[in-house]
């Protein structure tokens, strides 16, 4: 009899407002294990808030989160969990290495000072420029240095908004290799970007939310396939229109 494996992350029936703007309404979906999950919608349609509610950063109005199994609230629940923000940006105070250091010893794992560079170079950033305060890099630079923390803390769930914001192509590129071999070595990655390109490419599974409801959840080509499209991008689009008319004719 095989073992059904807990579900990195279940959103079990989540609402949210925001005064009289009903941001969630009635939100279900469930990560399954080893897998690269993506929401994808609009900006500014709900997609931070749903991983700010999964973290426990801000409450829902109605309805359970559950990660690993436990209720999101509870501190056994952020053990396996390394999270990183969009426009991310460490303390200016710190050098490169020295924030590093400090996020391994967070997440209860030695720093590796060779593996760190090692990550550099792949994602297009000097290593020498480890040795030097955040306060002298760009905002694409503090984007790699978290990235880089997130691939050395082996967490076993990875949630990432917008990743990809600040990156070069290149390392644009290097990133989504990099978050493949890390759902290869068995663990579960949940990010939002809006380049619906790179979803498409990486993810196995994905979530649309429109309008505060999630209008799909499944695989990428059988939401392409569904609307007769040649890309994700323009499935969505045409789910979008779809959505949008129907609530225009009712």
């Amino acid at each position: 009899m095989k073992v059904k494996k807990t579900p990195p992350i279940e959103v079990i029936d989540i609402y949210k407002s925001f005064k009289n703007n009903v941001v969630l309404d009635g939100i279900s979906f469930e990560m399954k294990e080893g897998e690269i999950y993506s929401l994808v919608g609009l900006n500014g349609i709900g997609k931070t808030t749903i991983i700010k509610i999964i973290l426990g950063l801000l409450s829902q109005d109605k309805g359970e989160i559950r990660i690993f199994g436990n209720i999101n609230t509870n501190m056994e629940s952020k053990q396996n969990v390394t999270y990183l923000p969009e426009k991310f940006m460490p303390s200016h105070l710190l050098k490169g290495h020295e924030f590093l250091s400090i996020a391994c010893g967070y997440y209860g794992q030695h720093y590796n000072k060779a593996k760190a560079e090692e990550l550099c170079v792949e994602l297009g950033f000097d290593p020498r420029a480890l040795n030097k305060r955040v306060s002298s890099y760009s905002k694409g630079m503090g984007q790699k240095l978290g990235l880089i923390s997130v691939f050395l803390s082996k967490s076993k769930l990875l949630i990432l908004d917008e990743p990809m914001t600040g990156l070069d192509p290149s390392a644009r590129i290097y990133l989504k290799k990099m978050l493949k071999e890390y759902k290869q070595e068995g663990s579960s990655i949940f990010f939002t970007s809006h380049i619906l390109a790179d979803i498409e490419e990486i993810c196995d599974r994905i979530s649309v939310l429109h309008d505060g409801k999630l209008h799909y959840e499944g695989t990428v080509t059988k939401f392409i396939s569904s609307y007769k499209s040649k890309s994700l991008e323009e499935s969505f689009l045409r789910a979008i229109e779809f959505t949008t008319n129907n609530k225009k004719s009712a």
